[in-house]
Formats: structure tokens, C-alpha cells, sequence
């Protein structure tokens, strides 16, 4: 059954398919040459104004570009003069690294120097003690006893 209402509903949309088509044409009206010259006259104004729009945009856009490459150039300059700053801070740093070492080694210098002659004169101090114990006991062994005298 329903294999029959589908062939009978296919059957039915066919006949119909080619008639649609010839009913969907509609007949126009017919255009005189004056509507026609008068429409291609509307299309050429319109088209004149299209154009000068056109033309109107591109300046904008070129204005607007224009704009952008001054921000860019500005920008640019901002950078180099930055870039120009770091590269000051970046000698004064080496300079302050390198004074700050420079004292640091004539410090350490004068540190060496002094604890050399400290050594010195500890070395020198302990063999003029010894010099003078030797000569104290000596100068004890030379004199006679206390009572003697």
C-alpha cells in the first residue's frame, strides 16, 4: 500500500513539475527608448558619484596612512632615543664598575703593604727580644752575686 501511494505521489509531482516552470514566466512590460536613455543617465550620475567617493575614501585612506607612518617615524625616534640612553647608563655603570675596582685593588695594596711591614717589624721586634734576653742573661751571669760586692 504505501508502496503504491508513493509512486502515485511521485507520479503526480512529475505532471506537475513542467507545468511550474511555464507558470512561474511572467510577460514584462515593454521599455521605450526614452525610460531606457533616462535609466542609463541615472546609472552614469550615479557611477559619477560612486567615483567621487571613491576618490574621497582614497584620500582619507592616504591621509590616514600618512598618519600612521608619522606615528611610526615618532615612535621610531622615542626608541633610538632610549636605546641612546641605555647605551650612557651602560658607560657610566662600566666606569662606576671599573673606579669601584681600581679602589678596591689600591686598597688591598696598601692592606698587603701594611701587613708586610707589620710582620716585619713583629720579625724584627722578636729577634731584638731575643737579643736582649740574651744580653740580660749574660749581663746576670757577668755580675757577681749581690752580696759579694
Amino acid at each position: 500500500m504505501k508502496k503504491a501511494f508513493l509512486i502515485i505521489l511521485s507520479l503526480a509531482f512529475c505532471a506537475m513539475y513542467p507545468s511550474a516552470n511555464v507558470l512561474a514566466v511572467e510577460v514584462a512590460p515593454r521599455i521605450s527608448d526614452r525610460e531606457i536613455i533616462e535609466g542609463l543617465a541615472n546609472i552614469r550620475g550615479d557611477i559619477k558619484e560612486l567615483k567621487a567617493e571613491i576618490k574621497r575614501l582614497d584620500e582619507g585612506q592616504r591621509a590616514i596612512q600618512q598618519q600612521i607612518n608619522d606615528l611610526k617615524e615618532s615612535t621610531n625616534k622615542r626608541f633610538d632615543d632610549i636605546n641612546g640612553r641605555f647605551d650612557i647608563l651602560q658607560w657610566m655603570l662600566g666606569l662606576f664598575i671599573t673606579v669601584a675596582l681600581s679602589l678596591m685593588g689600591i686598597m688591598g695594596r696598601i692592606l698587603w703593604n701594611q701587613q708586610k711591614k707589620l710582620t716585619q717589624i713583629e720579625t724584627s721586634l722578636e729577634a731584638q727580644n731575643e737579643e736582649l734576653s740574651f744580653l740580660k742573661s749574660l749581663i746576670e751571669k757577668l755580675l757577681p752575686p749581690r752580696g759579694v760586692l
